[in-house]
């Protein structure tokens, strides 16, 4: 995480300061909107050190081996998100696997879009463009967002607006006008989206939009995605319905595993309405059963 902070510490001045020469940077996507936040690097970050730069690029061997099994075994490597204090090098890595390893219609590596955050869609249009103009198949999830309360703290602390939607309608908004633009962009061309949401409207309009585009239910380039035990009805909803949807199950100890489920309940605080119509299909079913039984 320290490398990750560092990196992104830099590429921010660089965004600032385009004079700011990174050494060790590859060709990659862009990366800020104009309206991304820059409050993190308050003054002119140090170069890395020859340690740095030895972990850069040690970590940078992995993720590209990664990313060629990954091609050799025609899987698509999803790359997460996380807070904007690390971002930066996230999507400084993502879009520079992307470019060497994305190829054709479909792509292998997809970044993470957190639609919770102001300048999402101004970010997904930049980078869907320039990849475009290079040739590049992007492949996106687009999330909500899960580090609300720490991204809003961290911008007061240093005196600036948070980054995060006014409201959860606003970010609901966001979320459903970057599925659009990115169903468009697929109906047409290469590119891949996965729709990773808990929220039952969105995926209503997601699969009226992928109808009305014609875009064919069970269709490699768009897939929708809920974790494994949550929004249950809407997952087997849309599976039912011929879309293609995957079951995200986390593992690992409970510390850190449990810490992880609460920000995704964050997340979409909607999944709390969600969880009560899946139970409210569950007595219907268990009814249905008991009486089938009976009689």
């Amino acid at each position: 995480m320290s490398l990750l902070e560092r990196v992104s510490d830099l590429l921010r001045w660089q965004k600032k300061d385009p004079s700011f020469k990174l050494p060790w940077m590859q060709d990659s996507l862009p990366i800020f909107s104009e309206s991304s936040p820059l409050y993190h690097t308050r003054k002119r970050p140090e170069p890395l050190t020859q340690q740095e730069e030895s972990d850069l690029e040690l970590a940078n061997q992995r993720f590209l081996e990664l990313c060629e099994k990954c091609v050799q075994a025609n899987i698509p490597l999803l790359v997460d998100a996380e807070h904007t204090s690390v971002q930066p090098a996230i999507d400084y890595f993502t879009y520079a696997a992307a470019i060497v390893h994305n190829k054709g219609e479909n792509p292998t590596v997809f970044g993470t879009i957190q639609t919770y955050l102001k300048d999402a869609k101004e970010r997904l249009l930049l980078t869907s463009k320039a990849a475009e103009k290079m040739g590049i198949p992007m492949g996106f999830k687009l999330v909500r967002g899960a580090y609300m309360s720490s991204e809003r703290k961290l911008a007061a602390d240093l005196g600036f607006a948070s980054p995060i939607h006014n409201s959860i309608m606003d970010t609901h908004k966001c979320f459903n006008d970057c599925t659009s633009f990115m169903l468009e962009k697929i109906a047409d061309g290469p590119g891949g989206v996965v729709l990773a949401t808990h929220n039952i409207e969105s995926g209503k309009l997601a699969a009226a939009k992928a109808h009305e585009l014609g875009i064919g239910k069970v269709n490699h380039k768009m897939e929708f995605a809920q974790l494994y035990g949550m929004s249950e009805a809407l997952s087997f909803g849309l599976s039912n319905a011929g879309f293609q949807v995957s079951k995200y199950m986390p593992f690992g100890p409970v510390e850190t595993v449990m810490p992880y489920l609460l920000r995704r309940a964050e997340e979409n605080r909607g999944v709390l309405a969600a969880s009560g119509f899946d139970r409210k299909l569950m007595r219907k079913e268990l009814v249905r059963r008991l009486r089938a039984a009976v009689y």
